[in-house]
């Protein structure tokens, strides 16, 4: 049974995927595209929302019908509607749509002119020459299959670290409430807070007649068990998630979770160094020939080779070894450190939630201010503001900051930079706001040269604070565009402006290697939550974890200062 917003979300990805093989109404479509991308990120469960009652509509996105169909998953662990939907398409049709360069309607007639049914019947009707006499195919079209074909089939499958919570969150309450359970902790990519995670590895210690293993092979959301022994359990949730369970002694607790944890290099690096005192570190301990000297904690494996314990979030192999024995190393960023946002939408735009709205969640989370920056009139499909509008909504921010106790609201706009670096909107129109956030939304295939020299461009202007997402990919869906990132920092520096780090879960970027760039080159990072809800400042832990990676501090986050501090700041690049 489905317990997961994520699992909700595939089910109505599913359905927006065979509705549109079949070619139905596209808002329909759209409606369930959407509800599948805000249930898959969404902070709160939906299942917990039911039972305690809450009103499912609240969701951004969520209306009737489809709060009826959630009900309906989370109380049966089916959806009629997908059912019937199956019976029309065979099972394995959708997985086409994964394949880049196959729309719905390429795939509709790959099934009805050809019987393609999976990837691998496509594969072979390509490599024998089949697809290419279909009408809008053709011999070019036939050879980009067979590479993104042998290229999909290279990729390993990842989950967005905020869909793998979900279940990460779950399988680690549900494992430390089985008997004689007393230590749980998920280590791995999850908590070196990675962009994707592979696989879940959990750690944790119990008494020796605990039923753990055989719990965990019985949880109800596993498909298939790969192997289980006395102290360990490997099984794939139905989700596709693999989870690895290692049961260790409590006084291995700390070397197997570090020896999970990672990374691999990390690892190595270290095992040298134990190597060169005669010292091995593994899972079960640090030994030094037979006796075991450390390991009841991760503290005890680095003094075992003096060094200070490292932040999962560093061990990279980047030089944090280095840094922890000079005593380098950051005090890096946490979420509490964040004192506002400053990206965020409302109903103006593609947001869903109101001005008041948005500035009470955002206060309620303990933000002193908060940013709004709705899109400019260039994107046209987020109903993008005007120089009119613009300035209908700075007066309403003006009156409900005349409300609000102890917050502010700052007036902003995320301005599209066109094709040649020109801004959307004009400077006099820009020179009213308290910030202006810059952002390509458009033209991603622009080569290296032209995407940097338009960023740059755009930087020029006068009124221009913030490069918000600059890389503009999107996890799953948008490679990076390709981007000269040192020379954009550089420029930042040079004109006083600075970057944002985009916490939402699909984004999440600046990369962690362009975070530590820019700490290095002295541009200050605001790590945002592109917030289009008021469910969405959760994200904000997402983008914190990027920014620990990226080996930030408290004064390398420009929103960690107070608004009295950030006002001077803003206004420098005004």
């Amino acid at each position: 049974m489905p317990t997961h917003n994520a699992d909700i979300a595939a089910v109505f990805s599913e359905i927006a995927d065979r509705l549109e093989i079949q070619g139905a109404n596209p808002f329909r479509i759209r409606a369930y595209r959407n509800a599948a991308l805000t249930l898959g990120e969404l902070a709160q469960d939906a299942r917990g929302m039911l039972a305690k009652g809450e009103d499912l509509r609240h969701i951004p996105g969520i209306g009737d019908d489809l709060a009826s169909k959630i009900s309906e998953i989370v109380d049966t662990g089916r959806c009629d509607l997908l059912e019937r939907l199956r019976r029309d398409l065979p099972p394995a049709v959708t997985e086409l749509l994964r394949i880049p360069g196959l729309g719905p309607r390429r795939v509709r007639a790959l099934y009805h002119d050809l019987q393609v049914q999976t990837v691998e019947q496509l594969y072979r009707a390509a490599r024998d020459g089949r697809i290419r006499a279909l009408p809008g195919f053709g011999e070019k079209t036939e050879l980009h299959i067979i590479e993104a074909i042998e290229a999909h089939a290279s990729k390993t499958q990842r989950f967005k670290l905020a869909v793998a919570a979900q279940y990460a969150d779950a399988l680690s309450a549900f494992l430390q409430t089985q008997p004689g359970v007393t230590k749980v902790a998920v280590a791995g990519s999850f908590r070196r807070m990675r962009e994707t995670v592979g696989d879940l590895d959990i750690v944790a210690t119990a008494a020796a007649d605990s039923p753990v293993i055989a719990r965990l092979t019985g949880y109800d959301e596993v498909a298939t068990v790969l192997g289980a022994g006395s102290t360990r359990a490997s099984v794939v949730l139905k989700s596709g998630l693999q989870v690895d369970l290692r049961v260790v002694a409590e006084q291995a607790f700390g070397a197997a979770l570090h020896y999970f944890t990672g990374s691999k290099a990390h690892n190595i690096a270290l095992r040298r160094i134990a190597q060169r005192r005669g010292l091995k570190i593994n899972e079960y301990g640090v030994f030094r020939d037979s006796e075991r000297i450390a390991g009841e904690d991760e503290s005890s494996v680095y003094r075992s080779v003096d060094l200070p314990w490292i932040p999962p979030e560093l061990r990279e192999d980047r030089g944090e070894i280095e840094a922890a024995r000079a005593g380098h190393l950051p005090r890096l960023v946490e979420r509490a450190d964040l004192r506002g946002d400053l990206h965020a939408h409302t109903t103006a735009t593609d947001g869903h939630d109101s001005l008041r709205e948005m500035a009470r969640a955002a206060q309620a989370i303990g933000l002193e201010y908060l940013a709004i920056t709705e899109h400019s009139r260039r994107l046209a499909v987020a109903r993008g503001l005007d120089p009119l509008r613009l300035a209908r909504q700075c007066d309403a921010i003006d009156r409900l900051n005349a409300e609000l106790d102890s917050f502010t609201l700052l007036k902003g706009i995320e301005v599209d930079i066109l094709e040649n670096g020109d801004l959307d909107l004009p400077d006099d129109v820009l020179g009213r706001l308290d910030l202006v956030v810059g952002a390509v939304h458009s033209r991603f295939d622009l080569s290296r040269a032209r995407q940097t020299r338009r960023i740059l461009r755009a930087m020029e202007h006068p009124h221009f604070t913030l490069l918000a997402h600059p890389t503009g990919r999107r996890l799953e869906h948008r490679e990076p565009y390709d981007v000269d990132m040192l020379r954009i920092i550089r420029e930042a520096k040079s004109r006083g402006c600075f970057l944002e780090l985009n916490a939402h879960p699909e984004r999440l970027d600046l990369l962690d290697t362009h975070c530590h760039m820019a700490k290095e080159e002295g541009v200050l990072v605001s790590v945002n939550s592109d917030a289009h809800s008021r469910f969405d400042f959760a994200n904000l832990s997402y983008g914190i974890g990027q920014a620990r990676r990226g080996w930030l501090e408290k004064d390398d986050v420009l929103n960690t200062r107070p608004l009295a501090a950030l006002r001077p700041l803003l206004k420098r690049t005004m």
